[in-house]
């Protein structure tokens, strides 16, 4: 009976299993759309919403903006100040407000090594009687008041921060620019510059270098003028300048770091935390090894035979903190998307940098309700950042780089940038141009023969333009490039460093209409909430267009399925470095010292590139065109987009500049057009007959092309 009981066992666990399999066949519904699959199967292939777009854009107020700007610019916020620390708590209460804030904040702060002027001692440029100590002329301590809202206790009176202190005392030489090539001509010309002091404009190079370059020939000291050739269209008289034109008042003097690098100078490659190993003072780099004090032009015309330049500035360690806001994203929460702007000013910054805040605070105000709201949520996560000590070398960013370097770098999509909102006033701006810079352009920026072009309507504006135009409804039509951000704002590490996608977005004024180098007040007392309502954007509507633009690119770069990263005008810039490279002078050179072939596997690589490219596209076409692609396919194409930047960096390409290592935009001396480091090479062979370095950085920019295109090729 044994063998009965076994077999009905069998029978029965038959009949169990069938029955099994049909109920898993008719009752479980079919298909990955179904009312019983998980949430994330209905969401995971979501593509960017126009509808929501323009509902953003719709809500962005002008006037908002303007309010915001009012009490940012307020009182002076120089880093580390009261004024800088209750904008910290400004910061903190608009991303945490209930209604309108962000999923989650957080302050992130830093010992940041800064320099003050000592405010018992204030730093001064006299003139005095040769041989004797009778002074007959001192510079202004401060800026002439010639507005209410200028005026203020906390206003730090004009200095080079990170000169050394000291006293120096010579004969007043003028030396241009201060670029190493006018202090060589004065030297050529029979002039001693052995214990002199040395006048210089502002312009032309650095503001470190022009002591750095002036102690090499014997400079004990530099005074530092802004021009009004340079910055006001020549206007120089009283009448002529703020508060009666957007121009510089005779008094106003240009503050600014006198720092050849970026990020805290004690604690290159690591966080500024109490723990970091610094480096002793006397090892910094890139900082003014003589005392340098900047002047307004009204003290420059002044200055006369002998000269005593007196400062007093001090070196201290402060904490400096980052404002953070943060917005989860729903699909793809590991993938960053960050946005950012310098908080720090020099006195009240109305423009530089509280024009950026202003837009930024304008566009989580929006995004913020909408996600409060339950409306909306981005596929990908939002990093909001508020910089500190930015005017001191790009600080807080640099450390924030730093700090979160492995997660940034494999998790970063793009950053985007929004220093100076607004340079210029409307006489002087193009209808709807916008200054931008983007490593990798935004697609949607782009024709479709890749070339770049103005945005589309729907892309930066969906009302009329805010600017005189001959048409009444014209959009804004902002031109991109693909180029080089060199190292200005805070997008400096994020390129350099991380190779993370960059971009800086601003409305600026057309520059063949003025001469000016940047906008006036740049730097100055005179840079108020008065001078931006008045001068630079009476009503808010430029500010307005450039929320609309950064918000929008911005949920392009968060919410498309596909990232919409154009990589084939990556073709065209290399082809355009490599062409500078590969005739005239330059190629005769080469040839001349058999580097000839060199520029052949240069070549071959750049057309791997773009062939790798152009089909790269291709499959991002089909992928598109599936009705329900897969998630892992759109994740993986998504990768090398986000990684392709990455691909061109090389630690070893610059060993003597800090942080650079990304081999197509890296910072350059030579005036060579060509890849930054070849160009480099180049122009000292030329000086030094050593083309062994020539040789070795085309080695450097073939590994960097083909280990792009590798990034781009179809995964085996």
């Amino acid at each position: 009976m044994s063998w009965l009981k076994i077999l009905g066992a069998v029978i029965v666990g038959a009949l169990l299993l069938t029955v099994g399999i049909l109920l898993g066949h008719f009752a479980i519904p079919k298909g990955g759309n179904g009312s019983g699959a998980p949430s994330w199967v209905q969401t995971v292939g979501r593509d960017l919403n126009e509808s929501l777009l323009q509902s953003f854009m719709d809500q962005v107020e002008s006037e908002k903006i303007r309010e915001n700007l009012k009490a940012l610019a307020s009182q002076p916020h120089m880093a580390t100040t009261k004024g800088d620390e209750e904008l910290v708590k400004l910061l903190l209460r608009r991303w945490q407000d209930p209604q309108i804030g962000l999923d989650s904040t957080s302050e992130d702060v830093y010992g940041a090594f800064l320099s003050f002027p000592d405010p018992q001692r204030p730093n001064s440029v006299a003139v005095g009687v040769p041989g004797g100590g009778i002074k007959i002329f001192t510079t202004r301590r401060s800026e002439k008041n010639v507005t209410a809202d200028q005026a203020h206790a906390d206003v730090v009176q004009p200095y080079a921060a990170y000169a050394p202190p000291g006293n120096p005392r010579g004969r007043l030489i003028y030396a241009n620019q201060g670029k190493r090539s006018d202090y060589q001509e004065l030297f050529n010309m029979g002039i001693n510059l052995n214990g002199t002091i040395a006048i210089t404009r502002y312009g032309g190079t650095g503001r470190a270098d022009k002591a750095v370059n002036g102690a090499e020939f014997g400079v004990a000291g530099v005074v530092v003028y802004t021009d009004p050739a340079d910055i006001n269209d020549r206007r120089a008289s009283e009448e002529e300048t703020y508060p009666n034109s957007w121009y510089m008042p005779p008094s106003g003097v240009e503050r600014g770091s006198y720092n050849g690098y970026f990020g805290d100078l004690l604690t290159p490659y690591y966080p500024a935390k109490e723990f970091t190993y610094r480096i002793k003072e006397s090892e910094i780099q890139g900082i003014p090894p003589i005392p340098t004090q900047p002047i307004g032009f009204e003290d420059a015309q002044t200055l006369i035979c002998d000269v005593q330049v007196n400062v007093h500035n001090q070196r201290v360690i402060k904490n400096s903190s980052n404002v953070m806001g943060f917005i989860r994203g729903s699909e793809e929460p590991d993938r960053y998307v960050l946005y950012g702007n310098h908080r720090d000013s020099w006195v009240h910054g109305a423009i530089d940098p509280s024009s950026g805040t202003a837009v930024m605070l304008e566009i989580t105000r929006v995004l913020g309700k909408m996600l409060k709201e339950g409306k909306w949520r981005p596929r990908r996560s939002i990093i909001f950042g508020s910089w500190g000590a930015e005017e001191f070398g790009l600080i807080g960013s640099t450390e924030y780089t730093e700090e979160f370097y492995s997660k940034l770098r494999e998790r970063s999509v793009a950053y985007i940038n929004v220093d100076i909102s607004v340079f210029g006033e409307r006489p002087f701006v193009l209808p709807a141009l916008l200054r931008s810079c983007c490593t990798i352009p935004i697609s949607a920026f782009t024709a479709g023969d890749g070339k770049l072009c103005s945005p589309p309507r729907d892309v930066s504006h969906s009302r009329p333009s805010p600017l005189p135009g001959p048409e009444s409804l014209t959009p804004l039509h902002p031109p991109y490039s693909l180029g080089s951000l060199g190292a200005g704002s805070d997008y400096a590490s994020f390129i350099h460093y991380l190779g993370i996608t960059s971009m800086d977005i601003a409305y600026t004024y057309d520059r063949n209409k003025t001469s000016a180098r940047i906008y006036p007040a740049y730097h100055t007392a005179f840079d108020t909430f008065d001078y931006a309502d008045r001068f630079i954007d009476p009503g808010f509507t430029s500010h307005q267009a450039v929320a609309r633009t950064a918000g929008n690119v911005l949920l392009r770069l968060a919410d498309s399925l596909v990232l919409p990263l154009n990589v084939s005008d990556y073709g065209e810039k290399l082809d355009e470095l490599y062409s500078a490279a590969a005739q005239g002078d330059f190629l005769d050179k080469l040839n001349a010292n058999n580097l000839s072939l060199g520029t052949d596997p240069l070549k071959a690589a750049i057309d791997r590139f773009k062939s790798v490219a152009a089909d790269f596209n291709q499959r991002i076409t089909k992928l598109k065109k599936e009705e329900s692609p897969s998630p892992l396919q759109i994740r993986m194409v998504n990768d090398q987009i986000m990684l392709l930047e990455r691909a061109f960096l090389n630690p070893q390409a610059f060993p003597n500049k800090y942080y650079y290592s990304h081999v197509i935009w890296a910072s350059k001396s030579s005036d060579q057009a060509t890849f930054p480091g070849l160009a480099d090479a180049y122009t000292n062979a030329l000086e030094t007959g050593d083309w062994d370095q020539v040789r070795k950085h085309l080695t450097i920019v073939v590994q960097a092309v083909e280990s792009a295109a590798s990034t781009l090729e179809a995964v085996a």
